[in-house]
């Protein structure tokens, strides 16, 4: 049975074209699955002949079209020939992709959605409220109960998967917005991640927020009163969850196998480790949402684009994970 993915192309001035036309390329044939690109046609087409990638483009018309690899435009009008990094046309075209996707999926018409880079920056700069895909996403399907999943592999195969219990807000703010629902919820999605994966065990660590997970209040009380009693609620309903375990160790212990997945408190205590082990195999995985949304874990690259030098690992490992997640799914 085929399954279609779709492909927001994110900022086209950016390597987001570059990396989805590359795995693409990597991915043709190797199963059934049909792939929805939602973009730019013409400036898509341009970038695959200079590329020299020869993948057969066709416009979109309907789901059940033969053939693999399909195009459609969220926009009336195509973009202008030339445009600069970070241009507000194509901070506007970004938006209107990544809506177009998730509008897709919600409708049931897509198994999987695969997020390009954007520039938040930008985004902001054309006048769009932005925080980040994640959120926008999760406000379109009209839920607040997500969390960020980051994971990959080292060079020796091994995985490391992190899910956060807070995203993209300012370090000074963590303590406050560091609540029991959010540390409780990102340890079920995280639980729930290593089921949707097929894995035989959800074994989960929970790193504290201080050094050493405060030294039993010395250097913090968050550990004491907001993380330790969400861990107890979640292995009273029979998750096998441990913690508050200190962050300058629990990512080794994840990595050398002894947990499936880490709660990291914040963005950076998470993100750190895993792009140190996985900085060209990373993928963003959106839990909680209605639809399976991955992403590659890096931005726009601006410095690189247009030059054909872009690394498409991260997206090809986002695409695969897509397949993997819809065909357990299913």
């Amino acid at each position: 049975m085929k399954q279609w993915i779709g492909i927001s192309l994110g900022d086209i001035t950016g390597v987001g074209p570059e990396v989805a036309l590359k795995a693409l390329a990597a991915e043709a044939g190797q199963d059934a699955t049909q792939y929805l690109l939602i973009g730019d046609p013409h400036r898509l087409r341009l970038l695959n002949s200079s590329l020299g990638l020869g993948l057969p483009l066709a416009d979109f018309s309907t789901y059940n079209a033969s053939g693999q690899f399909f195009i459609t435009s969220p926009l009336a009008a195509p973009l202008p020939e030339s445009l600069a990094a970070g241009d507000p046309a194509a901070a506007h075209a970004a938006v209107a992709a990544l809506r177009e996707g998730g509008q897709r999926c919600l409708r049931g018409e897509l198994a999987a959605l695969v997020t390009a880079p954007v520039n938040k920056a930008s985004i902001l700069r054309a006048g769009h409220p932005f925080t980040g895909q994640t959120e926008f996403l999760s406000h379109l399907a009209n839920t607040q109960k997500t969390a960020m999943m980051l994971l990959g592999t080292d060079e020796r195969g091994r995985w490391l998967r992190v899910a956060l219990a807070t995203v993209h807000i300012p370090l000074q703010s963590v303590p406050e917005r560091l609540t029991g629902e959010a540390v409780t919820l990102a340890i079920e999605l995280a639980a729930q991640s290593c089921r949707d994966l097929g894995l035989p065990r959800a074994r989960i660590a929970v790193a504290g927020l201080n050094p050493h997970a405060g030294e039993g209040g010395a250097f913090g009380d968050e550990e004491i009163k907001t993380i330790a009693p969400a861990i107890r609620a979640t292995q009273q309903r029979g998750l096998d969850v441990a913690g508050p375990l200190s962050g300058d160790t629990v990512f080794h212990h994840a990595l050398r196998g002894d947990f499936d997945a880490v709660v990291a408190m914040y963005h950076d205590q998470g993100l750190a480790p895993l792009k140190t082990v996985a900085f060209d195999t990373g993928v963003n995985w959106t839990l909680g949402l209605p639809f399976i949304r991955t992403s590659p874990d890096h931005g726009t690259a601006y410095d690189i684009a247009g030059k054909g030098i872009a690394n498409p690992g991260s997206m090809m490992a986002a695409l695969r994970l897509a397949k993997q997640l819809a065909k357990n799914k299913r």
